[in-house]
């Protein structure tokens, strides 16, 4: 079995819809986003983050996708809600790209009841724009995170159809055989392991243009 793997796809897809240039530096150079993160939330140099602080930059790089709110970020981190603000901030003092990103999605949401995906996939919004205060910011919720979420099974989905074309164009016996999340698994023979996984991953890496690289971890 060969598994290839997009790595860290959501964060990707939405430095590439927010064109933040801090965000897409960071995968340019193959950074560790995560203790990049930290490291601005704590104010120390990479070097000097520690484990702690890298899992704090975690859950924020991921809780803005899904945005999180301070009260449960202070939840998630059992740290005071106080904090947890603080911490949301200086990120997006950092990464204005951001959050004009997410101002920008919740705008277009409330204006046309939609949002869609880097493929053009449209998804109403429902409650976007309703009186009551616990829905409507539900329904932000949803629109900032289904262009990431949708843009990723967007490039998922071109992967497979563009790995399955050349699989049938080499004449290779080697199967895709499942599609879990972001990551695909192939079902090889052993003559062909000295050539598949570099197939794989070319195909992969290029199934959809943008302007963060996207990279694939096999095993």
């Amino acid at each position: 079995f060969l598994s290839a793997d997009y790595a860290q796809i959501e964060l990707v897809g939405r430095a590439h819809l927010s064109g933040d240039p801090a965000r897409a530096e960071a995968f340019r150079l193959a950074s560790d986003v995560h203790r990049q993160t930290a490291a601005v939330l704590f104010g120390v140099s990479e070097s000097e983050v520690s484990a702690e602080q890298r899992r704090i930059g975690k859950t924020i790089n991921f809780g803005v996708i899904y945005g999180m709110s301070a009260f449960r970020l202070s939840q998630d981190l059992r740290i005071s809600r106080k904090e947890a603000q603080e911490f949301i901030d200086r990120y997006f003092r950092r990464y204005a790209g951001v959050d004009a990103f997410i101002r920008k999605t919740i705008e277009e949401a409330q204006a046309q009841g939609w949002v869609k995906t880097i493929a053009g996939r449209r998804r109403r919004i429902a409650g976007i724009n309703s009186r009551n205060k616990t829905e409507a910011m539900a329904a932000q919720r949803v629109a900032v995170n289904s262009p990431i979420q949708g843009s990723a099974a967007d490039i998922v989905k071109q992967a497979m159809i563009d790995v399955s074309r050349v699989i049938a164009e080499r004449g290779l016996k080697t199967h895709l055989l499942l599609q879990v999340h972001d990551e695909l698994i192939f079902e090889v023979p052993e003559a062909e392991l000295s050539s598949v996984p570099e197939l794989v991953r070319q195909a992969m890496e290029n199934a959809v243009p943008l302007n963060v690289p996207l990279r694939v971890s096999l095993e």
